[in-house]
């Protein structure tokens, strides 16, 4: 399959775009590492370490990088730096075929599912309820009835931004005052998508709270009363993640790993960062697919992940 087979030119160059700086900041740190020398080896695999880990791919990523590159060494005798990025560009194209999970080819979504509930969580500030907006542009624009359910009660901003963007993509809200119980808000979302036969439900949550109740509990709690009304639900746990933040942006992946079962992720601000090797990172650390990427401001910025694109992209 060719590689534009899934993606339209326009996006190609989009993402191309939003990953500029962090190709710009990695080649230009590698092109330091291969200065003088002739072959790989033990001072440039030192070198190519640091960058790695500079360009916040993380230790253990880069370590197991680092080793790969090393057996090709061993085995190779002789390897020449010239070679270097296109055996960069080898292994991390490998790990990230490691992480089993098929690429989505658009935003569908599974048809046995009805409504297809999304529950999307994230720290405040990530561009979680953005995502939201923009995601349930892309689903309306793909055909789908979208429901959204404003359940980060903790912060009127919250809801209030929620309100903006359901305008902006056309589809409805289902909202409370503020400090309301989340679970409440959950609940009446999923009564009022049933009622309005809608394909996808997606409700925003808190990214933390200002009140000692645990956000694990507080996750579980959403959980557990969305499933008096869908069973299964919810069909997809989304932990948005902003790249730009780098190592922290693995920390949350950590923290929100163990408050509840994230089963996709969404990295936003790709196009604002240097940082976008956190997308390598955390793909591997985590063996949770990356699935969303946001690269712009605009509404249509939200683009379904390929790993073949993000690769050829970051070595183009």
């Amino acid at each position: 399959m060719g590689i534009l087979s899934f993606f339209s030119k326009e996006k190609k160059e989009k993402l191309d775009k939003g990953l500029e700086k962090t190709k710009d900041s990695v080649f230009s740190k590698l092109a330091r590492v291969v200065v003088g020398k002739s072959k790989v080896d033990d001072e440039v695999l030192d070198h190519l370490e640091e960058v790695l880990i500079t360009s916040d791919v993380g230790v253990q990523t880069t370590v197991k990088i680092i080793e790969r590159i090393e057996d090709r060494v061993s085995k190779d005798k002789f390897l020449g730096t010239s070679e270097l990025n296109k055996i960069l560009r080898e292994e991390i194209s490998e790990l990230l075929a490691e992480n089993h999970s098929e690429d989505p080819s658009d935003f569908s979504i599974p048809s046995d599912q009805k409504p297809h509930v999304i529950m999307v969580v994230g720290v405040n500030g990530v561009g979680k309820t953005t995502t939201i907006g923009k995601l349930a542009y892309q689903l309306k624009k793909s055909g789908q009835k979208v429901v959204l359910g404003a359940a980060d009660t903790f912060r009127a901003a919250a809801i209030e931004q929620l309100e903006v963007w359901s305008d902006r993509a056309d589809v409805s809200i289902v909202k409370q005052k503020m400090g309301s119980d989340p679970a409440s808000v959950a609940f009446d979302t999923l009564q009022s998508a049933q009622k309005q036969n809608a394909d996808v439900v997606i409700v925003d949550t808190a990214g933390r709270l200002h009140n000692k109740v645990n956000l694990m509990s507080e996750l579980t709690k959403v959980r557990k009363v969305m499933q008096k009304i869908v069973p299964d639900a919810p069909h997809e746990v989304l932990l948005v993640l902003d790249a730009s933040t780098g190592q922290n942006a693995i920390e949350q992946a950590k923290q929100f790993t163990k408050a509840t079962e994230v089963s996709a992720l969404a990295l936003t601000k790709l196009d604002g960062t240097a940082k976008g090797g956190v997308v390598i990172g955390v793909s591997d650390q985590f063996n949770i697919p990356v699935k969303y990427i946001g690269v712009g401001e605009g509404i249509e910025d939200l683009q379904v992940f390929n790993k073949a694109e993000f690769v050829d992209s970051l070595f183009k």
